[in-house]
């Protein structure tokens, strides 16, 4: 099922206000998220629309969030954080989706949660697509 509404659902010009394509998982659709203050962060949005993890099955869930550990697993590699944070909101963009955010120690926000959108660092569409080839290349 799809929502007309939803920029994951569309995957066109609503999407890429906040994220730029990387590629499609078996589960769903991994973007970087375009505000990169914390280097490597990316959002894996789930295929079909639903707005909580008790809205697929068990083992669509386990997918899921196999694909969620296989993307941790590149933003490590690519990246080399200290630690990866997740974040599953949902408020304003009721789609499932993953925030998978890497954290540096004694970087910006060390230590606390990761803003939503500080709205701080922006790359050019250059920068977006080698992050996004090394993903793909960590995949």
């Amino acid at each position: 099922m799809k929502d007309p509404n939803c920029a994951y659902c569309m995957q066109g010009e609503l999407v890429a206000k906040f994220g730029y394509p990387v590629c499609e998982m078996e589960t769903g659709f991994l973007y970087l998220f375009k505000e990169q203050s914390k280097r490597g962060r990316v959002i894996l949005a789930y295929k079909d629309h639903v707005s909580e993890m008790i809205d697929i099955s068990d083992d669509e869930r386990s997918a899921f969030f196999a694909d969620v550990a296989k993307v941790s697993r590149a933003v490590h590699k690519v990246f080399q954080p200290d630690k990866v944070n997740y974040g599953a909101y949902g408020d304003t963009g009721c789609h499932l989706h993953m925030h998978i955010v890497p954290k540096y120690n004694g970087g910006d926000e060390w230590g606390g949660t990761f803003a939503m959108n500080p709205d701080k660092v922006y790359l050019t569409d250059e920068e977006y697509e080698d992050m996004a080839v090394a993903i793909r290349a960590a995949l």
